[in-house]
């Protein structure tokens, strides 16, 4: 289909990307977004709105005649936005809500993967406190404590020592820190290993994956502090093709095979976070769409029309699709509020961002609004700022020199997003 309307829900830096990636399509005649930014109000018209209300976003893609609906973030998904677009007739790209439990339930992830003999952690899901506390008083250290629900990246502890694991077991369960997404959490072996995340696009057959790219998920350098939605990433990973087929063999096919031995109607992207531990690649989590700063990075490395690659999955003919990739490098970098992730700061003015080219880098808005004195700060994580190169470190320097351009009061941000690959790169070239 030419001439399309296309609605995208969302509202972050995630979002901002795939905006400005789908306004490349030939294809896309009119864009808009569900609640949008003041960022995407720049490439296509913001709708206002709840993504959660499913009813009232299919009502809005009725009235405006969407022939295509993108879903950017997981919680709409959870709630079953995909079904009741579907019940309408709407298009939509975006897993069923019960296959988006793979993300919405870190219990069922675990389960399905068990039942699919997929390697991950070893675990145990526990709804009842008093159980859970028990377990944790006799595993092995560190534990992994996870919130059973979504929670914007903040659902995770590595817990080094057993009052760490026991007091966030009493933060999520009791505390209800996380409201209803600690009610029940999964307490799991502690991987060890390099981590690295594969995001494919998948029509429940097939899969299609993109560039192999690492987050930095802790708040400060050297992997310090608390974890967050994300701080920076990079891609593409090397991976050796060993490793690959096996990540292939072992990880995604048994997927595939899950989804259709369950029925789950499965049409979008899917996450893999992996852990390349010493006996093999292991799954960490599945995410049900993009990540987050992950798309804000590989996204620009995509050169194939990212809605000829959505009609592919939504017509059940990816294998057939040729999608092409850069082979350039791109590394991103997010620039912070003080006192993310747990009380940010907002309001504060940013300067700078006129003075960036696209040429230089590319800078996506997660997190600001625009008044008559110019941009502001207006969430935890606040633009993500991405360099290319031939290199990856060409892509570093680039993301790092734009970096510098930019100004906001309390401005927080990693200085070592992509040194690990750095470092591994010149280890492997000798260096």
């Amino acid at each position: 289909m030419k001439n399309l309307k296309v609605l995208l829900i969302g509202s972050g830096g995630r979002e901002h990307a795939l905006a400005w990636k789908l306004r490349q399509s030939p294809r896309c005649e009119r864009l808009y977004a569900l609640p949008g930014s003041d960022a995407i109000a720049q490439l296509g018209e913001c709708i206002p709105g709840d993504p959660l209300d499913v009813r009232a976003v299919t009502r809005t893609a009725k009235d405006l005649g969407i022939n295509l609906v993108v879903v950017g973030p997981e919680a709409p998904l959870a709630a079953g936005i995909t079904d009741a677009l579907k019940a309408e007739g709407i298009p939509v790209f975006g897993p069923t809500k019960a296959a988006a439990r793979l993300e919405a339930s870190k219990a069922f992830a675990k389960e399905f993967m068990k039942r699919h003999g997929i390697p991950t952690a070893e675990f145990e899901s526990y709804v009842d406190p008093a159980r859970a506390l028990d377990a944790a008083a006799e595993l092995k250290l560190p534990i992994v404590v996870k919130a059973d629900g979504l929670a914007a990246g903040k659902g995770v502890r590595v817990c080094r020592t057993r009052q760490e694991a026991l007091a966030s077991i009493k933060d999520f369960m009791v505390g209800r820190s996380l409201g209803e997404a600690g009610a029940r959490v999964v307490l799991e072996e502690c991987l060890e290993g390099q981590e690295l995340t594969m995001m494919a696009f998948c029509d429940g057959r097939s899969l299609k994956a993109l560039s192999p790219s690492r987050d930095h998920k802790r708040l400060n350098d050297g992997d310090a502090g608390p974890n967050t939605g994300g701080m920076g990433a990079a891609a593409p990973v090397e991976i050796p093709a060993e490793i690959s087929r096996r990540i292939q063999r072992e990880i995604l096919d048994p997927v595939l095979t899950g989804l259709k031995t369950e029925g789950l109607d499965y049409c979008g992207v899917l996450y893999c976070g992996l852990m390349l531990t010493q006996e093999g690649p292991k799954v960490l989590e599945f995410n049900v769409r993009l990540g987050d700063p992950e798309t804000q990075t590989v996204l620009p490395l995509m050169e194939s029309d990212l809605i000829e690659a959505i009609e592919a999955c939504m017509n059940g003919k990816l294998d057939s699709l040729r999608l092409n990739v850069s082979r350039k490098h791109a590394v991103c970098v997010v620039l912070a509020s003080e006192g993310y992730p747990t009380a940010p700061k907002m309001g504060r003015l940013i300067k700078g961002l006129d003075s960036i080219k696209e040429s230089e880098g590319l800078v996506f808005h997660a997190g600001t609004k625009k008044d008559g004195q110019g941009w502001k700060t207006a969430g935890g994580r606040v633009l993500d700022v991405t360099g290319l190169g031939a290199t990856l470190e060409e892509a570093r320097t680039r993301a790092y020199a734009a970096v510098a351009k930019i100004h906001f009061e309390g401005m927080h941000y990693r200085k070592d997003i992509a040194a690990f690959e750095r470092s591994a790169a010149a280890t492997a070239k000798g260096g």
